[in-house]
Protein backbone atom coordinates (compact mmCIF):
# COMPACT_ATOMS: atom_id res chain seq x y z
CA UNK A 1 0.00 0.00 0.00
CA UNK A 2 1.37 3.38 -1.02
CA UNK A 3 0.35 6.32 1.13
CA UNK A 4 -0.17 9.72 -0.48
CA UNK A 5 2.22 12.53 0.46
CA UNK A 6 1.36 14.20 3.71
CA UNK A 7 0.65 17.53 2.01
CA UNK A 8 -1.73 15.91 -0.45
CA UNK A 9 -3.45 13.94 2.29
CA UNK A 10 -3.85 17.07 4.42
CA UNK A 11 -5.34 19.01 1.51
CA UNK A 12 -7.77 16.19 0.69
CA UNK A 13 -8.79 15.89 4.34
CA UNK A 14 -9.35 19.65 4.61
CA UNK A 15 -11.49 19.74 1.46
CA UNK A 16 -13.54 16.75 2.64
CA UNK A 17 -14.05 18.31 6.08
CA UNK A 18 -15.12 21.65 4.64
CA UNK A 19 -17.53 19.95 2.26
CA UNK A 20 -19.03 17.98 5.15
CA UNK A 21 -19.52 21.16 7.19
CA UNK A 22 -21.32 22.80 4.28
CA UNK A 23 -23.64 19.84 3.79
CA UNK A 24 -24.41 19.73 7.50
CA UNK A 25 -25.37 23.40 7.61
CA UNK A 26 -28.14 22.86 5.07
CA UNK A 27 -27.87 26.54 4.23
CA UNK A 28 -27.02 26.28 0.60
CA UNK A 29 -23.86 27.98 0.57
CA UNK A 30 -20.28 27.69 0.73
CA UNK A 31 -19.35 30.49 2.70
CA UNK A 32 -16.10 29.85 4.31
CA UNK A 33 -15.21 33.46 4.76
CA UNK A 34 -17.42 36.34 5.67
CA UNK A 35 -15.58 39.08 3.83
CA UNK A 36 -17.64 41.73 5.54
CA UNK A 37 -16.91 45.24 4.37
CA UNK A 38 -13.81 44.32 2.37
CA UNK A 39 -14.36 44.70 -1.40
CA UNK A 40 -13.89 41.44 -3.26
CA UNK A 41 -11.87 43.19 -5.96
CA UNK A 42 -11.20 46.76 -6.95
CA UNK A 43 -13.51 47.09 -9.95
CA UNK A 44 -13.98 50.45 -11.64
CA UNK A 45 -17.61 51.31 -12.23
CA UNK A 46 -18.76 51.80 -15.80
CA UNK A 47 -19.55 55.42 -16.73
CA UNK A 48 -22.98 56.57 -15.66
CA UNK A 49 -23.30 54.45 -12.50
CA UNK A 50 -23.19 56.02 -9.05
CA UNK A 51 -22.31 53.89 -6.02
CA UNK A 52 -23.34 54.84 -2.49
CA UNK A 53 -22.85 52.81 0.70
CA UNK A 54 -25.10 53.02 3.72
CA UNK A 55 -26.27 51.23 6.85
CA UNK A 56 -29.55 50.59 8.59
CA UNK A 57 -30.56 48.65 11.69
CA UNK A 58 -31.76 45.10 11.27
CA UNK A 59 -34.68 43.91 13.37
CA UNK A 60 -32.33 41.07 14.34
CA UNK A 61 -30.24 43.49 16.40
CA UNK A 62 -27.24 44.15 14.17
CA UNK A 63 -26.59 46.84 11.57
CA UNK A 64 -26.57 45.79 7.94
CA UNK A 65 -24.45 47.49 5.30
CA UNK A 66 -25.69 47.95 1.76
CA UNK A 67 -24.31 49.18 -1.55
CA UNK A 68 -26.59 51.03 -3.94
CA UNK A 69 -25.91 51.15 -7.68
CA UNK A 70 -27.83 53.92 -9.41
CA UNK A 71 -27.75 54.43 -13.19
CA UNK A 72 -27.64 57.99 -14.47
CA UNK A 73 -30.51 57.20 -16.84
CA UNK A 74 -32.73 54.58 -15.19
CA UNK A 75 -35.11 52.65 -17.40
CA UNK A 76 -37.38 51.56 -14.55
CA UNK A 77 -38.61 52.69 -11.15
CA UNK A 78 -38.47 49.15 -9.75
CA UNK A 79 -35.01 48.42 -8.28
CA UNK A 80 -33.57 45.00 -7.54
CA UNK A 81 -32.53 44.01 -4.00
CA UNK A 82 -29.81 41.34 -4.20
CA UNK A 83 -28.86 38.84 -1.49
CA UNK A 84 -25.56 36.93 -1.20
CA UNK A 85 -24.87 33.32 -0.31
CA UNK A 86 -24.32 31.69 3.07
CA UNK A 87 -21.62 33.55 5.04
CA UNK A 88 -20.58 35.52 1.98
CA UNK A 89 -20.91 39.27 1.58
CA UNK A 90 -22.57 41.80 -0.70
CA UNK A 91 -19.29 42.21 -2.60
CA UNK A 92 -19.77 38.75 -4.12
CA UNK A 93 -22.82 40.06 -5.98
CA UNK A 94 -21.12 43.18 -7.32
CA UNK A 95 -21.02 42.09 -10.96
CA UNK A 96 -24.75 41.39 -11.07
CA UNK A 97 -25.54 44.78 -9.56
CA UNK A 98 -23.26 46.49 -12.09
CA UNK A 99 -24.74 44.52 -14.99
CA UNK A 100 -28.23 45.59 -13.98
CA UNK A 101 -27.26 49.23 -13.45
CA UNK A 102 -25.47 49.28 -16.82
CA UNK A 103 -28.84 48.36 -18.33
CA UNK A 104 -30.62 51.18 -16.51
CA UNK A 105 -31.88 49.06 -13.61
CA UNK A 106 -31.17 50.38 -10.07
CA UNK A 107 -29.79 47.66 -7.79
CA UNK A 108 -28.71 47.27 -4.18
CA UNK A 109 -26.70 44.56 -2.46
CA UNK A 110 -26.63 44.00 1.29
CA UNK A 111 -24.75 42.08 3.95
CA UNK A 112 -26.79 39.58 5.95
CA UNK A 113 -25.49 40.63 9.34
CA UNK A 114 -27.50 38.01 11.24
CA UNK A 115 -25.86 35.03 9.51
CA UNK A 116 -23.57 32.88 11.61
CA UNK A 117 -21.69 29.65 10.85
CA UNK A 118 -24.26 27.78 12.93
CA UNK A 119 -27.37 29.46 11.50
CA UNK A 120 -28.40 30.78 8.14
CA UNK A 121 -31.00 33.12 9.70
CA UNK A 122 -32.98 32.77 6.46
CA UNK A 123 -36.26 34.28 7.64
CA UNK A 124 -34.44 37.22 9.22
CA UNK A 125 -32.48 37.69 6.00
CA UNK A 126 -35.76 37.95 4.13
CA UNK A 127 -36.94 40.57 6.61
CA UNK A 128 -33.69 42.48 6.12
CA UNK A 129 -34.16 42.50 2.34
CA UNK A 130 -37.69 43.82 2.84
CA UNK A 131 -36.38 46.44 5.30
CA UNK A 132 -33.81 47.62 2.76
CA UNK A 133 -36.50 47.90 0.09
CA UNK A 134 -38.56 50.06 2.45
CA UNK A 135 -35.49 52.12 3.40
CA UNK A 136 -34.84 52.86 -0.28
CA UNK A 137 -38.53 53.56 -0.99
CA UNK A 138 -38.47 50.66 -3.45
CA UNK A 139 -42.07 50.05 -4.45
CA UNK A 140 -42.48 48.17 -6.70
CA UNK A 141 -39.39 46.02 -6.23
CA UNK A 142 -37.78 42.79 -7.43
CA UNK A 143 -35.91 40.48 -5.07
CA UNK A 144 -32.96 38.43 -6.29
CA UNK A 145 -30.28 36.33 -4.68
CA UNK A 146 -27.67 33.61 -4.93
CA UNK A 147 -27.89 30.33 -3.01
CA UNK A 148 -29.11 31.15 0.52
CA UNK A 149 -29.62 34.71 -0.70
CA UNK A 150 -32.07 33.34 -3.23
CA UNK A 151 -34.01 31.73 -0.41
CA UNK A 152 -34.05 35.06 1.44
CA UNK A 153 -35.25 36.78 -1.74
CA UNK A 154 -38.11 34.30 -2.05
CA UNK A 155 -39.12 34.86 1.57
CA UNK A 156 -38.94 38.64 1.14
CA UNK A 157 -41.14 38.52 -1.96
CA UNK A 158 -43.65 36.39 -0.08
CA UNK A 159 -43.81 39.08 2.64
CA UNK A 160 -43.89 42.11 0.33
CA UNK A 161 -47.08 43.03 -1.51
CA UNK A 162 -45.04 45.47 -3.64
CA UNK A 163 -42.90 42.70 -5.12
CA UNK A 164 -43.01 42.18 -8.89
CA UNK A 165 -41.21 38.85 -8.75
CA UNK A 166 -38.17 36.86 -7.68
CA UNK A 167 -34.98 35.83 -9.46
CA UNK A 168 -32.85 33.11 -7.88
CA UNK A 169 -29.35 31.97 -8.81
CA UNK A 170 -28.54 28.34 -7.92
CA UNK A 171 -31.14 28.46 -5.18
CA UNK A 172 -30.90 26.13 -2.18
CA UNK A 173 -33.72 25.37 0.24
CA UNK A 174 -33.34 24.90 3.98
CA UNK A 175 -35.76 22.90 6.11
CA UNK A 176 -38.53 23.36 3.55
CA UNK A 177 -38.75 27.14 4.05
CA UNK A 178 -38.56 27.88 0.35
CA UNK A 179 -41.06 25.21 -0.64
CA UNK A 180 -43.60 26.49 1.87
CA UNK A 181 -43.14 30.08 0.66
CA UNK A 182 -43.42 29.07 -3.00
CA UNK A 183 -46.80 27.43 -2.40
CA UNK A 184 -48.22 30.81 -1.36
CA UNK A 185 -46.22 32.99 -3.72
CA UNK A 186 -48.38 35.30 -5.87
CA UNK A 187 -45.66 36.64 -8.18
CA UNK A 188 -43.42 34.92 -10.74
CA UNK A 189 -40.38 33.02 -9.51
CA UNK A 190 -37.60 32.66 -12.09
CA UNK A 191 -34.57 30.51 -11.33
CA UNK A 192 -31.24 29.87 -13.00
CA UNK A 193 -29.77 26.62 -11.68
CA UNK A 194 -26.43 24.89 -12.02
CA UNK A 195 -25.73 21.18 -12.02
CA UNK A 196 -26.41 19.21 -8.81
CA UNK A 197 -23.34 19.53 -6.56
CA UNK A 198 -22.42 19.44 -2.89
CA UNK A 199 -22.81 23.23 -2.58
CA UNK A 200 -26.39 23.45 -3.87
CA UNK A 201 -27.45 20.50 -1.71
CA UNK A 202 -27.64 18.31 -4.81
CA UNK A 203 -30.15 20.66 -6.41
CA UNK A 204 -32.71 20.46 -3.60
CA UNK A 205 -34.43 23.61 -4.95
CA UNK A 206 -36.34 21.46 -7.43
CA UNK A 207 -39.05 21.05 -4.79
CA UNK A 208 -39.42 24.84 -4.62
CA UNK A 209 -39.93 25.26 -8.37
CA UNK A 210 -42.41 22.37 -8.37
CA UNK A 211 -44.42 23.98 -5.57
CA UNK A 212 -45.56 27.07 -7.48
CA UNK A 213 -47.39 27.30 -10.82
CA UNK A 214 -45.71 30.71 -11.23
CA UNK A 215 -42.21 29.25 -10.98
CA UNK A 216 -39.87 28.36 -13.81
CA UNK A 217 -36.31 27.09 -13.74
CA UNK A 218 -33.60 27.24 -16.42
CA UNK A 219 -30.75 24.75 -16.09
CA UNK A 220 -27.30 26.06 -17.04
CA UNK A 221 -25.42 23.00 -18.35
CA UNK A 222 -21.98 22.60 -16.84
CA UNK A 223 -22.42 25.44 -14.33
CA UNK A 224 -21.04 25.04 -10.82
CA UNK A 225 -22.27 26.81 -7.71
CA UNK A 226 -19.39 29.30 -7.92
CA UNK A 227 -20.42 30.43 -11.42
CA UNK A 228 -23.48 32.18 -9.95
CA UNK A 229 -21.65 34.64 -7.71
CA UNK A 230 -19.36 37.16 -9.31
CA UNK A 231 -16.66 37.78 -8.42
CA UNK A 232 -16.13 34.46 -6.70
CA UNK A 233 -12.98 33.39 -4.83
CA UNK A 234 -10.63 30.51 -4.13
CA UNK A 235 -12.66 29.30 -1.16
CA UNK A 236 -15.69 28.62 -3.27
CA UNK A 237 -13.59 26.94 -5.93
CA UNK A 238 -11.84 24.82 -3.29
CA UNK A 239 -14.96 23.56 -1.56
CA UNK A 240 -17.58 23.30 -4.28
CA UNK A 241 -17.28 20.45 -6.72
CA UNK A 242 -17.07 21.36 -10.40
CA UNK A 243 -19.37 19.42 -12.75
CA UNK A 244 -18.10 18.21 -16.13
CA UNK A 245 -18.25 20.96 -18.77
CA UNK A 246 -21.24 20.93 -21.06
CA UNK A 247 -20.52 19.91 -24.67
CA UNK A 248 -20.41 22.96 -26.97
CA UNK A 249 -23.57 23.61 -28.95
CA UNK A 250 -21.52 24.57 -32.01
CA UNK A 251 -17.98 25.34 -33.08
CA UNK A 252 -18.06 28.92 -31.80
CA UNK A 253 -16.27 29.86 -28.59
CA UNK A 254 -18.92 30.33 -25.88
CA UNK A 255 -18.74 33.15 -23.36
CA UNK A 256 -17.58 32.17 -19.86
CA UNK A 257 -20.43 30.76 -17.79
CA UNK A 258 -20.47 33.64 -15.26
CA UNK A 259 -20.88 36.11 -18.14
CA UNK A 260 -23.68 34.03 -19.65
CA UNK A 261 -25.43 33.87 -16.28
CA UNK A 262 -25.17 37.64 -15.78
CA UNK A 263 -26.69 38.23 -19.22
CA UNK A 264 -29.55 35.79 -18.59
CA UNK A 265 -30.20 37.22 -15.14
CA UNK A 266 -30.40 40.72 -16.60
CA UNK A 267 -32.90 39.59 -19.25
CA UNK A 268 -35.00 37.85 -16.62
CA UNK A 269 -35.11 40.98 -14.46
CA UNK A 270 -36.06 43.11 -17.45
CA UNK A 271 -38.98 40.78 -18.16
CA UNK A 272 -40.12 40.87 -14.54
CA UNK A 273 -39.97 44.65 -14.51
CA UNK A 274 -41.95 44.96 -17.72
CA UNK A 275 -45.01 43.62 -15.93
CA UNK A 276 -45.83 41.60 -19.05
CA UNK A 277 -45.33 37.90 -19.74
CA UNK A 278 -42.01 36.65 -18.48
CA UNK A 279 -39.52 34.49 -20.32
CA UNK A 280 -36.19 33.04 -19.30
CA UNK A 281 -34.05 32.31 -22.32
CA UNK A 282 -32.43 31.22 -24.46
CA UNK A 283 -34.56 28.05 -24.25
CA UNK A 284 -36.22 26.07 -21.49
CA UNK A 285 -34.09 22.97 -21.63
CA UNK A 286 -35.99 20.80 -19.16
CA UNK A 287 -39.51 20.94 -20.54
CA UNK A 288 -38.54 21.66 -24.12
CA UNK A 289 -40.43 24.92 -24.20
CA UNK A 290 -40.30 28.46 -22.88
CA UNK A 291 -42.85 29.35 -20.24
CA UNK A 292 -44.42 32.80 -20.27
CA UNK A 293 -46.20 34.08 -17.19
CA UNK A 294 -48.24 37.24 -16.94
CA UNK A 295 -48.47 39.25 -13.74
CA UNK A 296 -51.98 37.87 -13.36
CA UNK A 297 -50.63 34.33 -13.44
CA UNK A 298 -51.79 33.42 -16.95
CA UNK A 299 -49.41 31.06 -18.63
CA UNK A 300 -48.38 30.63 -22.25
CA UNK A 301 -45.77 28.37 -23.83
CA UNK A 302 -43.43 28.73 -26.78
CA UNK A 303 -42.80 25.45 -28.66
CA UNK A 304 -39.18 24.65 -29.38
CA UNK A 305 -37.90 25.55 -32.87
CA UNK A 306 -34.48 25.09 -34.38
CA UNK A 307 -34.27 28.68 -35.56
CA UNK A 308 -33.42 32.14 -34.29
CA UNK A 309 -36.61 34.12 -34.50
CA UNK A 310 -38.56 36.99 -33.05
CA UNK A 311 -41.35 35.22 -31.24
CA UNK A 312 -44.62 36.91 -30.42
CA UNK A 313 -46.82 34.78 -28.21
CA UNK A 314 -50.13 35.39 -26.55
CA UNK A 315 -51.59 32.76 -24.27
CA UNK A 316 -55.29 32.04 -24.28
CA UNK A 317 -57.08 34.77 -22.38
CA UNK A 318 -54.00 37.01 -22.20
CA UNK A 319 -54.63 40.66 -23.05
CA UNK A 320 -53.06 42.13 -26.16
CA UNK A 321 -51.02 44.62 -24.15
CA UNK A 322 -49.47 41.68 -22.28
CA UNK A 323 -48.18 40.11 -25.47
CA UNK A 324 -44.46 39.39 -25.50
CA UNK A 325 -42.13 39.95 -28.42
CA UNK A 326 -38.85 38.36 -27.35
CA UNK A 327 -35.91 37.02 -29.39
CA UNK A 328 -35.58 33.36 -28.47
CA UNK A 329 -33.34 30.69 -29.98
CA UNK A 330 -35.59 27.65 -29.76
CA UNK A 331 -35.87 24.28 -31.42
CA UNK A 332 -38.64 22.92 -33.63
CA UNK A 333 -40.21 19.73 -32.32
CA UNK A 334 -40.51 17.69 -35.52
Amino acid sequence: MVCPPRSGLAAATLASSLSLIINLTGCAGLLLENDGDRPATARPLPPGIRLTVGQLPSSGGCRLTYSRYQPAQPTTTAPVIIGHGFLRSRHRMTDLAIALAANGIPAATLDFCNMRPWTGAHVQNGRDMLALARHLDASPVIYAGFSAGGLAALLAARMDAASLGVLTLDLVDSQGLGTAAARRLRVPLLGLQGEPTNCNAQDNAQAIFAASPLARMQRIPGASHCDFESPTDRWCLLVCTTPPPAPPADASEPAPLPAQILAMATRAVQSLQAGTPIAIGPAMALAGETLLISRQGKVGRVPRRRIQTEVAVRSEGMAADQQLAYPLPVERAE
